[in-house]
């Protein structure tokens, strides 16, 4: 049964999520247990991916932090963090920015293009606001890069109720969430993989977001849940 949910998660779960999956079938062995059977039979989920570092310009103005770090929300659409990461190919880059709902830490939406342009922040958001259609002001928080420093982006968060908000220069910190996701996408799919075009590693990523992130990956912070199960019980609580 470890070997089975940790093959279904196609490699990437520890022993607490695989304790997870068998507690939701009835099997009655502790976390311990499950650890303990696994290093014996070498199961380990798989690690690493190296942080690549961007270069960021000073906006003009930033915008204040709205979030200090507080990234425990009651209820969706409260706040939403976004952020930029780089998926090697051989084609060259391929970049990916998404929008995550810090309630559910659910990615709402996303982006993946060739280049840094700032097209790649506003269609990740336009997504966000089409699918989750908030009806009051959201707090959106990211980093003092320049694509969410542009006039294109200022109006467009003006034009939606969405309240910008910025990190500090240089720290981390700040942007956790996002960070924690880019980290879990690199060592659960992408580790030291070289996808040969941008097109397989749009697919991949396509993949792992919306059919195993969203829907099926459990989360310590969740309870265990997957992100969309969390929203649904909230949903139904409420």
């Amino acid at each position: 049964m470890i070997k089975e949910s940790f093959e279904a998660s196609q490699g990437i779960y520890g022993s607490r999520r695989v304790f997870c999956d068998l507690r939701e079938v009835g099997e009655s062995c502790g976390v311990h247990r499950v650890a303990r059977i696994m290093r014996a039979n070498g199961i380990a989920a798989l690690r690493g991916y190296r942080k690549h570092r961007f270069k960021y310009h000073k906006p003009a103005k930033a915008a204040p932090n709205r979030l200090s770090q507080q990234f425990y929300m009651h209820s969706p659409d409260e706040a939403w963090v976004t952020d930029i990461t780089y998926i090697r190919t051989l084609q060259g880059w391929l970049y990916l920015a998404v929008v995550l709902d810090l309630f559910s830490r659910k990615v709402i939406g996303w982006s993946m293009k060739s280049t840094l342009a700032k097209e790649i922040v506003l269609d990740a958001i336009l997504m966000a606001v089409w699918r989750r259609k908030p009806a009051k002001p959201v707090i959106i928080h990211s980093d003092q890069g320049s694509q969410y420093s542009s006039d294109e982006w200022k109006r467009f968060c003006e034009q939606h109720q969405l309240q910008a908000s910025m990190s500090r220069r240089g720290n981390c910190y700040d942007n956790a969430v996002a960070e924690s996701f880019f980290s879990s996408l690199k060592k659960e799919r992408i580790r030291n993989h070289v996808y040969h075009s941008r097109d397989k590693a749009r697919a991949d990523i396509f993949d792992y977001i919306e059919v195993f992130y969203n829907r099926a990956r459990r989360h310590s912070h969740l309870n265990g849940m997957s992100p969309e199960a969390f929203e649904e019980v909230w949903r139904k609580q409420g």
